[in-house]
């Protein structure tokens, strides 16, 4: 297949993969001068040409937005179980967003939920509770905060929690940017397995604070990787260079610095 064909099948293809209203925020996905969309040519291009992309489809085909704007670490945590656990026979069912009424007029018996984890089932299994994700104040180091959202490590065991295997990583100054991309890239080079970032909005160039998203793609030609955001509304998925990135997770998050999760399928 030539690249011109190869670019007009990921073409058509970004419109079924690309969330509600990511293709018209391009401008509001790419702040920063050096992130760009991957709904625009440029994005598109990128995507075509890279060579680390393996977790690209299966994290796409189960890609859902947060609800809420604590959930990124939630919401990543459901799409990743639903890449892994994609044909389990035992998935859990969340009945959690049907009304009372919606149920009155279905057969005895009959389950009108579809089987599959939720960025709203996945949290109970974890230490840390809902409403300490929501904002519940805790004592630390004898200081009443608010702990809203998943550090790393509070995210790394609600993945081990669900019977994944994790390695989180830090990114401290002894973290260098060459062993992470390295790290990052053989990770997207081969699918079943998948990397998760946790960085801060305002160090790459976007609004907001804190963030979690999985990683799709990397393209060596412009050393940028494919953030696929959870939050669109926000900044849609993009193509972040890797200082850029990596700057991101090198910033202090409540007890220590962000950085990345490599999960392993099982």
């Amino acid at each position: 297949m030539s690249l011109l064909d190869r670019l007009v099948l990921i073409g058509a293809m970004s419109v079924s993969f690309i969330p509600h209203g990511l293709a018209q925020d391009n401008a509001q996905a790419s702040r920063a001068p050096e992130l760009v969309a991957f709904a625009s040519d440029e994005g598109i291009t990128r995507f075509a040409r890279a060579g680390a992309k393996l977790d690209f489809p299966a994290l796409a085909n189960q890609f859902e937005a947060q609800s809420n704007a604590a959930f990124c670490g939630p919401t990543t945590v459901a799409i990743v179980l639903n890449t892994v656990y994609a044909q389990s026979k035992d998935l859990p069912r969340d009945r959690s967003r049907l009304r009372s009424e919606d149920t009155q007029y279905l057969p005895s018996g009959f389950d009108l939920t579809v089987p599959r984890f939720t960025q709203d089932n996945v949290i109970g299994k974890g230490q840390k509770t809902r409403a300490r994700v929501l904002g519940e104040p805790i004592r630390l180091n004898g200081t009443l905060v608010r702990d809203t959202g998943y550090q790393l490590r509070q995210l790394d065991e609600l993945l081990r929690a669900h019977g994944l295997g994790t390695r989180a990583v830090i990114v401290d100054d002894k973290k260098s940017v060459d062993e992470i991309r390295a790290e990052l890239v053989d990770n997207l080079k081969r699918a079943g397995d998948y990397v998760i970032v946790n960085y801060r909005r305002e160090a790459v160039g976007q609004r907001g604070g804190g963030h979690i998203s999985p990683v799709g793609a990397y393209d060596a030609e412009s050393d940028s990787f494919l953030v696929m955001d959870v939050n669109p509304a926000s900044a849609g998925w993009v193509w972040m260079p890797t200082t850029t990135l990596v700057k991101g997770m090198r910033t202090f998050d409540t007890v220590e610095n962000r950085g990345y999760i490599l999960v392993q399928s099982r």
